[in-house]
């Protein structure tokens, strides 16, 4: 009998411990509104094993299914709500859990606890600002670039360690917009939630590029219920400017969507300063460019959750812009005996649209993630420009006008694809097609008596046919105080150009072929050296591959003596990128970085004496190489002060024997980036930098200097945003020297300066939120139009 009890309590044991059972419930808040998307996390104490995890679903429901005999906990979560701890409970049955979520509210003393700065973080492959979890008064794109250790924004562009070409991606995809000057000043701040600044890209990005890529990364935990905001600004530049733009987006149960729009009509100036000799003659030319483009913007997405792991959705843009503009130029032409003024006018009539649609399906869980997405793109540039005599003009010529219309086509396919096997080690891989087509043609006109008539000489139409295939795989891991990541990037590209043009009254046909097969490596490792001081080593190798447009041969005229023109024998050039940081507390502190260029694109100058004309093309020179040295260090000496302050010293270095370039420069940039919080809560902020000079291209540029500053305020419970700012109060532009090697010549570039811009933002909507995922995808086909008029 005793033996029969003994073998009964053992199989009952058994039986209680393997039975199983169902933990469900459902989350609301504190008006009893269910709460989809909410974390539920199931942990059993006592025990190492993995936590079961699950959401909530459209009505605020979850369960737990099949779940053995145990003591165990529950921990729920959202953002906008605190977190719901249920204690350590014994599970012997089913057990049903309805919980209420609180608001979350961080407060002391009744005051709210906010970051005035983001949040900054250098990793071996990028350096991460996170304004997220800051309270700062961003209004646009422009005012948040300058709040990046390094980066600066001037009218040349935005440079990282005094080098151009960056690129600048939305969500990992190359921006809609197709110039940096209306991306920078359009493109609202509110929902931007990290910019990532990747100078090693790895080898899910495209090997293209020759600068570094700025990822903006928008808000990914976006507003439960229906949300929007309306912005306008106003200001005054090269004349009046103003803007406005409205957003909207709901976020309720399974399907998801979001629609904004907006239009502008910014002013600036161009203008061009230029002294050269052309044998015993001076030539003294002043060209000035007035910049005044209508622009607007329209897109929207839908995102349907078929359940917790499968999404799929669509997204869409189209921008256009509309510019018609004059720029007058007089040059001086004079010798000891004679001086003769030349007076012309170039009129330009752009009308430029650019349509996007992306479709996608993602499959997301804790550890496995696979993205499969299409993109495609239709891009539309016409242009038509007349350069014509102006009244007072000494100097004949007759006038012309250039009718060029360019069809761009581009469509990708990708597959990404990410396995996280623990924290400390995480495998990706996957494959990306495109097939571009683009399509340019160029009408040459000539002024007889009042008809314009076509030159068939200087006719002519080229076409690009392009495929590029992918692969890649990319590891990172984790080793107790270091950290590794390494990428192997496989590219397989095939570039078709053709040339139909009229040479001695005979159509020609010129098909350039250009096809790549290479293996493009990247690596990065880490270590924490103490607590406060970590140090990682990285590397990479990439591939610029000449913009479309580079490759037309046709010719733009700014003036009769000046003109640019494309290279149909422009060929790829390859960068070995090495870089080294030092950082303090997790933040940048002291860079080095040292770069080799083989068969560089460099924008070639050159002067024919015998026709007085200087011309501007793309070329590719066998070496270049830059060095740059970087020192950080933070701002914030006072209460109320923070912000970056820092040197950063290059040195760039061009030599080609074929075209006679011998170029070696050294510079030093002094940068600083602050915010201080004035007496009623209005946030000053200021970004300034001065450099002892650089080389831009073949030009070596004398001092610069620039300084901007703004005023913020937030009204009506912080639905109102106001931003006061001055831009360009110290704008020098830039000044220098240009040797084409049968002549000299002192250039001078500069812009309107003094702009003053005034902008109101008005949000409204649910406060409440949700996480919604992001897609992170790459366009570097986009990129390559590099179309900027």
């Amino acid at each position: 009998m005793k033996v029969l009890k003994i073998i009964l309590f053992f199989f009952f044991g058994i039986l209680t411990t393997f039975s199983q059972h169902k933990i469900n419930g459902k989350i609301v808040d504190e008006q009893n509104e269910p709460l989809p998307f909410a974390n539920i996390l199931l942990l059993k104490t006592g025990e190492n094993a993995a936590p079961k995890g699950t959401v909530s679903d459209e009505n605020g429901n979850y369960s737990f299914e099949k779940i053995t005999s145990g003591k165990y906990k529950i921990e729920i979560s959202m953002l906008g709500f605190k977190t719901y701890k249920i204690p350590e409970f014994d599970l012997n049955g089913n057990k049903t859990f309805n919980i209420t979520l609180k608001e979350e509210m961080q407060t002391l003393n009744e005051v709210v606890v906010k970051s005035k700065r983001p949040v900054i973080k250098q990793t071996a492959e990028k350096l991460i600002v996170d304004l997220e979890k800051s309270d700062m008064i961003n209004t646009n794109l422009q005012d948040v670039m300058r709040k990046v250790p390094g980066v600066l924004v001037t009218n040349n562009g935005i440079s990282i360690a005094g080098k151009g070409g960056v690129r600048i991606l939305i969500n990992g995809k190359t921006t809609e917009y197709m110039d940096v000057e209306t991306l920078l000043r359009d493109f609202p701040a509110d929902n931007i939630a990290k910019i990532e600044v990747v100078e090693q890209p790895g080898a899910e990005y495209e090997a293209s590029g020759s600068g570094a890529i700025i990822n903006i990364i928008l808000k990914k935990n976006v507003k439960l219920g229906t949300h929007g905001s309306a912005n306008t600004w106003i200001g005054e530049d090269e004349g009046f400017e103003w803007g406005a733009g409205f957003s909207i987006a709901s976020y309720k149960n399974k399907l998801n969507w979001q629609l904004s729009t907006g239009y502008s009509q910014p002013t600036w100036r161009d203008d061009l300063f230029l002294i050269r000799t052309v044998g015993d003659e001076t030539y003294n030319q002043v060209t000035r460019e007035p910049y005044d483009p209508d622009n607007f913007r329209i897109g929207g997405s839908l995102d349907y959750y078929i359940n917790d792991k499968h999404s799929i959705g669509i997204g869409g843009t189209m921008n256009t812009r509309d510019s018609e503009r004059i720029a007058t130029s007089k040059t001086i032409i004079s010798d000891v005996n004679n001086t003769n003024t030349l007076f012309s006018e170039n009129s330009f009539d752009r009308q430029r649209s650019n349509f996007n649609m992306n479709p996608y399906y993602e499959y997301k869980t804790d550890t496995d993630k696979l993205l499969i997405d299409f993109n495609y793109v239709d891009f539309v540039n016409d242009n038509t420009n007349r350069l014509s005599r102006a009244a007072g003009s000494t100097v004949n010529f007759t006038d012309r006008r250039y009718i060029q219309d360019g069809k761009y086509k581009i469509k990708t396919y990708r597959a990404d694809y990410t396995k996280t096997f623990s924290d400390n080690f995480k495998l990706s891989a996957g494959t990306r097609f495109a097939d571009v087509g683009t399509d340019n043609d160029l009408e040459t006109q000539s002024l007889e008596n009042t008809n314009f008539n076509t030159i068939d000489s200087l006719s002519s139409r080229f076409a690009i046919d392009e495929t590029i295939f992918a692969l890649y795989s990319k590891v990172n891991a984790k080793f107790g105080k270091w950290s590794f990541s390494g990428g192997l990037r496989y590219e397989d590209s095939n570039t078709d150009g053709t040339s139909t043009f009229i040479k001695d009254g005979q159509m020609v046909t010129e098909v350039q072929k250009r096809p790549i097969k290479k293996v493009f490596p990247s690596a990065s490792i880490s270590r924490k050296l103490t607590d406060i001081l970590g140090a990682s080593v990285s590397y990479s190798y990439r591939i610029q591959r000449p913009g479309y447009n580079s490759l037309n041969s046709f010719q733009q005229f700014l003036d009769p003596f000046s003109a640019s023109e494309g290279n149909p024998r422009l060929t790829p050039s390859y960068t070995n990128n090495y870089q080294f940081n030092l950082t303090y507390e997790g933040q940048p502190f002291f860079t080095i970085g040292y770069s080799k260029t083989d068969d560089v694109i460099f924008q070639l100058i050159s002067q024919d004496n015998a026709t007085a004309q200087i011309r501007q093309q793309e070329v590719n020179v066998e070496n270049n190489a830059n060095w740059n040295f970087r020192l950080f260090a933070p701002v914030n000496f006072t209460k109320g002060l923070d912000g970056y302050t820092g040197i950063i010293v290059t040195n760039t270095d061009f030599q080609s024997s074929t075209y006679g370039v011998d170029l070696n420069k050294w510079n030093l940039i002094w940068f600083i980036q602050a915010s201080y919080q004035l007496p009623w809560d209005i946030n000053f902020e200021l970004s300034g930098n001065y450099g002892t000079g650089a080389l831009e291209g073949q030009i070596e540029v004398d001092w610069l200097a620039e300084l901007d500053f703004s005023f913020g305020k937030k009204f009506m419970d912080d639905k109102l945003k106001v931003n006061l700012g001055f831009n360009k109060m110290l704008n020098r532009g830039f000044v220098g020297n240009i040797d084409y090697g049968n002549g000299t010549a002192e250039v001078e570039s500069n812009g309107s300066r003094q702009n003053i811009q005034l902008r109101l933002v008005y949000s409204f909507g649910s406060k409440f939120g949700k996480k919604k995922s992001s897609r992170n995808t790459n366009r570097d086909e986009e990129n390559r139009i590099n179309d900027s008029n």
